[in-house]
C-alpha cells in the first residue's frame, strides 16, 4: 500500500506564491512518476506537472515558466512551487504517484487565488 500526504496551499493573492508538498509513505519503489494534478469546480482533472525519479520534468502548457516541480527520493517527497498565481489557479491540488502501472492519489488540497 502507498500512502500519500499533501500539505501547502491556502488563500493568495494574484501575483503571489504558494507552495506544495506531498509525501508518500508505504512501498515504494525505486521507479516511479510523481505529479500533481488539479480539478477547478464543474471541470475535469488535469494535469499540472510531472517528475521522474530520474528527475524527468513535464508541464501543462498553462502553468509553464510560473511552477516548478521537484523532488526529494530520499524523502519520497515530490513539491510543486507556484509563482505568479493567476485566478484560473484556483482549484483542488493532488499529489498522483504512478508505479509499476498502478497510480495512487493524496486527499488534495485547494489553492484558491483572490483577484
Amino acid at each position: 500500500q502507498v500512502q500519500l500526504v499533501e500539505s501547502g496551499g491556502g488563500l493568495v493573492q494574484a501575483g503571489g506564491s504558494l507552495g506544495l508538498s506531498c509525501a508518500a509513505s508505504g512501498s515504494i519503489f525505486r521507479i516511479n512518476v510523481m505529479g500533481w494534478y488539479r480539478q477547478a469546480p464543474g471541470k475535469q482533472r488535469e494535469l499540472v506537472a510531472t517528475i521522474s525519479s530520474p528527475g524527468s520534468t513535464n508541464y501543462a502548457d498553462s502553468v509553464k515558466g510560473r511552477f516548478t516541480i521537484s523532488r526529494d527520493n530520499a524523502k519520497n517527497t515530490v513539491y510543486l512551487h507556484m509563482n505568479s498565481l493567476k485566478p484560473e489557479d484556483t482549484a483542488v491540488y493532488y499529489c498522483k504517484l504512478r508505479q509499476w502501472a498502478n497510480d495512487y492519489w493524496g486527499q488534495g488540497t485547494q489553492v484558491t487565488v483572490s483577484s
